[in-house]
C-alpha cells in the first residue's frame, strides 16, 4: 500500500542535505512526483536504526546494466540532480578515467542514498572476468543483492561466477530482469535460464505490460496494481508513473496472464513457507486469491531470507522503467545487518568489531580504507588495533562514501560502510577492532563458549575470515623508462597492490626483472594504465605469458636430513614424508599437507607450524619451470630434531626434503582451460568455428537464443590472447564473447615438450 507523504529520498551534498516527498494525487490513478522539503541534520541521516540499513551489491554480466541501474536508483532517491549515462561517461560510480573512456566498471564503488525511511548502502561491482575479485571482496561485506539480467539473454557466462560468489557468501538476492524494452527480451526465457542455469527458485512478482518498444510498465502480482510509464518527451526522467488496480476495463489477455501469475505465486510460496501455507488453509481455504498481499509480502521476504526463493521483478533501466519497484523490493525483502547472523562477532559484544574490504590511494589523504562495521561504534580520531597486523594505529578522519565523494562524520554504528583515513598499515581481509583488551576479551568469551572461533595452535583466535584472492593466470616483465625511475615505480606498484590484492608482483630470480602477474589481459592493461596516468611513469611491458601450474606424475617417500652449525649451536633435523598426486579431483586442486596418527600426538604445535611452513613454501615452485603445484597431497612420517635445533630450520628441511621428492615424482604442466562463450549471428558462425578450431578449442555445446547463435567450447588461455581483435575480424564485429576459468588441466605432451625447450632457448 503506498501512503501519503512518504519520504521517497534525500540529495546528499557537500553543501548540505534535502529531503524529497512523494504525494498522492488520486485515490485509484496515482502519480508520482518530488517536492523539495527541509533539510535534515547530518546525524539524522548517518546514524538511521540498524533494522532500516540495507547494505546490498549490484551483480550481473558485463553490459546487463549494473551500473545505469546504480545511477536510476540515486537519481530516484535524490542523490544526483541529472540523470549519468555510461555511453557519455558521466554516472557517478563509474569515476576512474579507464572506466568512463571504455563505458565498463573496473572498480567497485560504493555509494549510500536513502530511499523512503531506509539508509541504502550499494556497491556497484564490474562485470568483467578480469576484476572477479572486485566482486568477491564486496559480497563479503553484503548482507544483499540485486542481480541484474539482460531479459534477451537469460544468465550469461558471468552471471554464473557471481552468483556462486553470492552462494558461497549466502546472501540473499533479488533478481532483475532489465532491458524488457528490445525486441528479443523474453520473460519465459529469463526465468527458465534462471532455474536451469543457476539452480536457483524464481518467484516472479511482477509480469512486464506490454513488450519490446510497446514495453510500458509492469504488474505487481502482490497487489494486482498496474505501474504504467508514460514518456511525456525524449527525455522523460521516468521519475512520475501511474498506479492504478487493475479492472474489467484492461486487456482480457492481460487479465488472464496475471491471474494466472498471482495464483501460480500463492501456491510457489506456500511450498516454500510453512507459515504461508497454514494461514491459507486456515482462513483462505475456499479462495487463495483473497489473501491480503501483507501476508504474501511477509511470506516472499521470509522465503527470501531463507535463501529458499528468490524474487524476480522486471523493468527497463536505460527506459527509465521498473527501477523505483525494485528499490521498494529492495528494502522490502533483503535483510538488515541485524538480520544476518556472524558468529564471531558475537564474542564483541558492544565493541568494535570491522572488517576492512577495499584500499584506494587519494594523493592528498593517504590510503583511503572502507571498513564494514559488525559491531560496535567507529568514531573518528580515535586509535585502532589490527589484529591481523598486531598493531595500533589512528584512525584521523570518517567518512560516508559516494563514489569519488565523501561526507566526513564524527561517528558511525554497526551495520554501516563507512571510509577511514589514517589507516596506513591496513590492507584487505584485515580485522579492526577498538584494543587489544577487546580482542582478549572477545577470545576469552569464545574460548568459556566452547571455542567456536578459529584456533590457532591452541589459542581461540577472534578473527574476521578475510577475502580470498584468485591465482594470476597471466604474467609479464614492466620496466621503468630509466633506472632513475625503478624506485618511483615500485612505490607505485606497492600502492596498487594494496589496491588490488589480486595484482602480484615478484622479481625474477635470474634477470633481476619486475614481473607483473594478473588476472587478464585487460587486467594488466589497467595497471599499466594506471601507472601511466596516475603515477607519471611511461613503463615498458614484456609479451603477456600464461601462469601454468605444475603437479607430479607418481607417489614418492622421501628422506632428507639437514645437519648446520651456526655459531656454537647444532642443528640436526630429519625429515621423511611422502607426496602423491591427488586422484580424482579437479585439476587445479588445491595442496594440503597430513601428519601420521603416531606422529600427530608427538610433535609440538610449533614444530608442526615449522614443518607445514616448509611444505607449503615448495609448493611455490614446481620441478619443471617454477610455477606453483597444485594437486599435490603430502603426507608427513617422521620429524627427528636434536635438542636445540630451531623451527627454522625444521621449516628448512621440509622445504628440502619435498623438492627432493617433487624430482623424483616427476612433474608436468598444467595449463589454464577457460570456458568460453560466443554469441554470433548464424552466417559467421563456421567462421568462429573455423577460427576456434585452430585454437585447440572444444565445443561443448551450440544453443539457439532468438536470431543469434551461443556457442559454448573450452579453449586454453594460451591460445586466447588477441580473441577479440580476431573475433571482431571473422565476424565483422557482429559477435560478443566472455571468457571465465574453467579449470586446470595437464598439458598434451607435444605442447609441454615445446613449451620447456622454448623456456630452455631452444627454440
Amino acid at each position: 500500500m503506498i501512503h501519503n507523504n512518504m519520504i521517497w529520498g534525500r540529495i546528499l551534498l557537500s553543501a548540505g542535505l534535502q529531503r524529497c516527498r512523494c504525494r498522492v494525487r488520486c485515490p485509484v490513478k496515482r502519480h508520482y512526483s518530488f517536492l523539495p522539503d527541509d533539510v535534515k541534520s547530518l546525524r539524522a541521516v548517518v546514524n538511521p536504526d540498524v533494522s532500516k540499513i540495507r547494505n546490498i551489491g549490484i551483480m550481473a554480466h558485463i553490459d546487463a546494466g549494473k551500473t545505469t541501474t546504480t545511477e536510476r536508483m540515486l537519481y530516484y532517491s535524490g542523490y544526483t540532480r541529472a540523470l549519468g549515462d555510461v555511453d557519455d561517461g558521466d554516472t557517478v560510480t563509474d569515476f576512474m578515467a579507464q572506466e568512463r573512456e571504455r563505458g565498463i566498471t573496473i572498480q567497485s564503488a560504493a555509494v549510500t542514498f536513502d530511499w523512503k525511511n531506509y539508509r541504502i548502502n550499494l556497491i556497484d561491482t564490474p562485470g568483467h572476468v578480469d576484476f572477479t575479485l572486485e566482486v568477491e571482496r564486496a559480497l563479503r561485506v553484503l548482507d544483499g543483492a540485486v542481480a541484474v539480467f539482460d531479459a534477451s539473454a537469460g544468465v550469461e557466462a558471468q552471471t554464473l561466477t557471481v552468483w556462486r560468489q553470492a552462494e558461497k557468501h549466502h546472501i540473499p538476492c533479488v533478481c532483475f530482469l532489465n532491458k524488457m524494452d528490445k525486441p528479443t527480451a523474453n520473460l519465459s526465457f529469463s526465468i527458465e535460464s534462471i532455474k536451469q542455469k543457476l539452480k536457483a527458485n524464481p518467484v516472479l512478482l511482477q509480469i512486464p505490460v506490454g513488450s519490446g518498444k510497446t514495453f510500458t510498465g509492469v504488474v505487481d502480482l502482490l497487489t494486482n496494481q498496474k505501474l504504467i510509464w508514460k514518456p511525456k518527451s525524449l527525455h522523460d526522467d521516468g521519475r512520475g508513473f501511474e498506479v492504478k488496480a487493475l479492472d474489467q476495463a484492461d486487456d482480457p489477455e492481460l487479465l488472464q496472464v496475471v491471474s494466472e501469475a498471482r495464483m501460480a505465486l500463492i501456491e510457489q510460496v506456500a511450498d516454500l513457507d510453512d507459515t504461508f501455507a497454514e494461514l491459507l488453509l486456515t482462513d483462505f481455504s475456499d479462495n487463495f486469491d483473497a489473501v491480503p498481499s501483507i501476508n504474501l509480502r511477509e511470506a516472499v521476504r521470509r522465503v527470501t531470507l531463507a535463501r529458499k526463493g528468490v524474487p524476480v521483478l522486471c523493468g527497463s533501466s536505460l527506459r527509465n522503467k521498473g527501477v523505483q519497484p525494485l528499490l521498494d523490493a529492495i528494502t522490502a525483502y533483503l535483510p538488515a545487518p541485524s538480520e544476518r547472523h556472524h558468529d564471531l562477532v558475537r564474542w564483541y559484544k558492544d565493541d568494535l568489531c570491522a572488517l576492512a574490504f577495499k584500499v584506494l590511494h587519494d594523493k592528498q589523504r593517504g590510503p583511503l580504507v572502507f571498513l564494514r562495521i559488525y559491531s560496535g561504534t567507529l568514531k573518528s580520531q580515535t586509535a585502532v588495533h589490527n589484529i591481523n597486523r598486531n598493531n595500533i594505529e589512528r584512525m584521523s578522519r570518517l567518512l560516508v562514501p559516494f563514489a569519488d565523494q565523501h561526507v566526513e562524520i564524527p561517528s558511525i554504528p554497526a551495520g554501516n560502510i563507512a571510509l577511514t583515513v589514517g589507516l596506513k598499515q591496513t590492507v584487505t581481509g584485515d580485522t579492526i577492532v577498538s584494543s587489544k583488551a577487546s580482542a582478549a576479551a572477545a577470545a576469552r568469551r569464545a574460548q568459556d563458549d566452547g571455542g567456536t572461533g578459529k584456533k590457532r595452535g591452541d589459542e581461540v583466535s577472534i578473527v574476521l575470515s578475510g577475502v580470498e584472492v584468485p591465482d594470476p593466470v597471466f604474467f609479464c616483465t614492466i620496466e621503468p623508462p630509466t633506472m632513475a625511475k625503478q624506485a618511483d615505480l615500485d612505490n607505485a606498484l606497492t600502492c596498487l597492490q594494496r589496491e588490488d590484492p589480486s595484482l602480484k608482483v615478484r622479481v625474477d630470480p635470474d634477470s633481476g626483472q619486475t614481473v607483473l602477474c594478473g588476472m587478464g589481459e585487460l587486467h594488466i592493461e589497467i595497471i599499466h594504465d594506471r601507472i601511466r596516468r596516475e603515477y607519471g611513469i611511461e613503463t615498458h611491458l614484456g609479451p603477456l605469458q600464461v601462469a601454468y601450474r605444475e603437479t607430479i606424475l607418481q607417489e614418492v617417500q622421501t628422506t632428507d636430513t639437514l645437519d648446520r652449525t651456526v655459531g656454537e649451536r647444532r642443528h640436526v633435523v630429519t625429515v621423511e614424508l611422502a607426496v602423491r598426486p591427488e586422484d580424482g579431483s579437479p585439476a587445479g586442486a588445491s595442496c594440503d599437507v597430513a601428519f601420521t596418527d603416531e606422529l600427530e600426538g608427538q610433535l609440538s604445535p610449533e614444530m608442526k607450524e615449522a614443518v607445514e611452513n616448509g611444505v607449503q613454501s615448495s609448493y611455490l615452485q614446481g620441478p619443471l619451470l617454477g610455477y606453483p603445484v597444485q594437486g599435490v597431497s603430502t603426507l608427513i612420517h617422521r620429524v627427528s630434531t636434536e635438542a636445540g635445533t630451531s623451527p627454522t630450520m625444521v621449516s628448512a628441511c621440509a622445504s628440502r626434503c619435498m623438492l627432493k621428492a617433487f624430482r623424483l615424482a616427476g612433474g608436468k604442466l598444467l595449463e589454464p582451460l577457460m570456458s568460453l562463450e560466443v554469441t554470433v549471428t548464424e552466417d559467421h558462425l563456421s567462421s568462429v568455428l573455423g577460427d576456434l578450431a585452430q585454437r585447440r578449442g572444444t565445443v561443448r555445446d551450440i544453443q539457439s537464443r532468438h536470431d543469434n547463435k551461443v556457442l559454448l567450447a573450452t579453449v586454453p588461455l594460451a591460445e586466447m590472447m588477441g580473441y577479440s581483435t580476431a573475433l571482431r575480424t571473422v565476424t565483422s564485429g557482429n559477435a560478443t564473447f566472455s571468457l571465465e576459468l574453467h579449470t586446470y588441466e595437464a598439458m598434451n605432451p607435444q605442447e609441454q615438450s615445446s613449451l620447456l625447450k622454448r623456456r630452455a632457448g631452444l627454440l
